[in-house]
């Protein structure tokens, strides 16, 4: 049962090493910024949030900041 695990832990180090067998297609978020809560959602390759910012510009520090805290697992705007 141990080596069973330990092969799974390799292989999932593996997996994480050819980011390009994942593509990540929806993401659903509530982030707490300093006024309020919003619900930040990335879909098909576009982020909203429910901020007043995002509904008005269509960027915010929000989405900003989840695509920071996430790196390269999405692509940009």
């Amino acid at each position: 049962m141990y080596s069973a695990h330990i092969s799974k832990v390799e292989k999932a180090r593996n997996y994480a090493e050819e980011r390009d067998r994942v593509s990540i297609t929806g993401l659903t978020a509530s982030f707490r910024g300093n006024h309020s809560t919003h619900q930040v959602e990335y879909e098909e390759g576009r982020w909203s949030c429910s901020c007043h910012s995002f509904t008005t510009r269509q960027f915010c520090s929000h989405t900003m900041a989840l695509q920071q805290m996430l790196e390269n697992a999405f692509p940009g705007p």
